[in-house]
């Protein structure tokens, strides 16, 4: 018995040493809460996130806003700017892509109303924010989460206050460093007329859009490797009819050299909705999803595929769709995931920006569909919005017209600044050619043969002057 017990506790030692050899460690993790002088702030999903102190912060002129009204001890401080300003993070991790998630909290404050703010957001050459409002909701944070790629050895997140409004602020700000299996280079590019793959993305800056759990629950940040959020998908969901949900309670199975867990948790392949034909015929429906998206972007839908329906592999085969285009024909999730169910599997699509403010994707059954089996099955969705040839995600400006636009909306501000240093800079010269007269005529010796009188005449004239 004390053998068996030995052998158990080993096992387990050993299954927490793999655990952790496992888990996620990214080499850069900067988590700061804004305005805290507190050196830690647990948040809700139990991370600790530090105070913004001067080693990120490079900026003199804000202010500390702190109230005491809001639940979470995360969006009880913020930072406000009447300037632009800096947090600056070291990298460590170059040349790869860098999540970066900025909370927005209004709170009541006497100093300023954080509703009324207006401002742009900056990184590394991308406009991530432009004239951005935060919700007027002071129960509820906005959260807006990038990817974009830092080749060098700093990160700077600048804040500029619009003219509008005349001050910006954040809550909180989430650095940390994307898995290498995270973004592909290469996608399917999608559309009426071609279906091709494109490659390049790692050039480019993701800005996320929707995620969605298919056929579960919500997931939070405490149940995600990447502290992201996933929530239901039901308000996408435009097709019942034929639909079932299923869930899975045994293990998903990521393979040797395939997807991570930080592409997608536990929690996302363990639940679906799929078509399953109850007798001898297919039936003839597909399972709809539709989005908003902004208008004139390209568009990467990521479609999660697991296989945790099948009684058997080889079993499923069904069509992808996106706007109704086809995008991948007879998908066997047996073949690429060498014949194991339950394994995940994840596949990309690019949609050219358009006219259209809307995003639709599909799975349905395919000509090699069985009957009575399962005929189509869809995990997860994320949609991201790429960044268009300025560098931008708002609108078609580059960072450079932002702060030329900043500049000239503060030269009111600026010229009375530049004339009075230039007064004080002519007063300075002025004095300082006084003290120089006065030492001169101090150290000049006098001439012996000059009367008493014309001494008392010099020194009048001299005060004269």
């Amino acid at each position: 018995m004390a053998t068996t017990k030995i052998l158990s506790l080993y096992h387990v030692f050993l299954l927490s040493l793999v655990a952790a050899a496992c888990s996620f460690s990214p080499a850069d993790h900067f988590l700061i809460n804004c305005g805290s002088s507190a050196a830690e702030t647990l948040d809700a999903d139990h991370r600790i996130f530090t105070g913004d102190d001067p080693r990120f912060l490079a900026s003199t002129q804000t202010l500390q806003l702190e109230s005491s009204d809001q639940p979470s001890p995360l969006y009880r401080t913020a930072r406000a700017f009447t300037h632009p300003a800096h947090y600056v993070f070291p990298i460590r991790d170059r040349g790869v892509h860098h999540l970066i998630r900025l909370h927005f909290h209004p709170i009541r404050d006497n100093l300023c109303d954080l509703n009324k703010a207006e401002f742009h957001v900056v990184a590394n050459g991308f406009l991530l924010l432009r004239n951005f409002r935060p919700s007027n909701a002071f129960n509820s944070a906005v959260i807006k989460e990038f990817a974009i790629p830092v080749d060098s050895g700093e990160l700077k997140i600048t804040f500029l206050p619009s003219e509008k409004s005349g001050f910006a602020f954040v809550s909180a700000i989430e650095v940390i460093t994307a898995p290498i299996d995270l973004i592909a280079d290469v996608a399917q590019l999608v559309d009426s007329e071609k279906n091709e793959r494109i490659y390049g993305l790692l050039r480019n800056g993701f800005e996320t859009v929707h995620r969605v759990n298919v056929g579960g629950f919500k997931v939070t940040p405490f149940n995600d490797s990447l502290w992201r959020t996933w929530i239901t998908d039901d308000e996408f969901f435009k097709s019942s009819e034929g639909s079932e949900t299923v869930h899975f309670g045994g293990r998903i199975k990521y393979r040797m050299g395939g997807l991570t867990r930080e592409v997608g948790p536990d929690n996302v392949y363990n639940t679906a909705r799929v078509i399953r034909s109850k007798d001898s015929s297919i039936p003839n429906v597909n399972l709809t999803w539709s989005f908003e998206i902004e208008k004139g972007y390209s568009h990467m839908v990521r479609m999660h595929f697991c296989d945790i329906a099948s009684v058997s592999t080889h079993m499923l085969y069904f069509n992808v769709y996106v706007n109704g285009n086809l995008a991948y024909e007879n998908l066997d999730l047996s073949v690429i995931t060498n014949a194991l169910l339950a394994s995940p599997f994840y596949a990309d699509f690019v949609v050219d920006g358009g006219s259209s403010g809307s995003l639709a994707v599909s799975v349905g059954p395919s000509n090699m569909s069985w009957p009575r089996a399962v005929d189509a099955i869809l995990n997860g969705i994320e949609i991201w919005k790429l960044n268009n040839t300025m560098g931008s995600f708002d609108g078609e400006v580059c960072v450079d017209s932002v702060w030329r636009s900043w500049r000239k909306g503060h030269t009111s501000f600026v010229l009375p600044s530049i004339a009075v240093i230039f007064l004080l800079l002519s007063a300075s010269v002025f004095l300082q050619r006084r003290r120089n007269a006065s030492a001169s005529m101090g150290w000049a010796r006098l001439p012996i043969d000059v009367s008493e009188s014309n001494l008392k005449a010099g020194n009048q004239l001299s005060s004269i002057k």
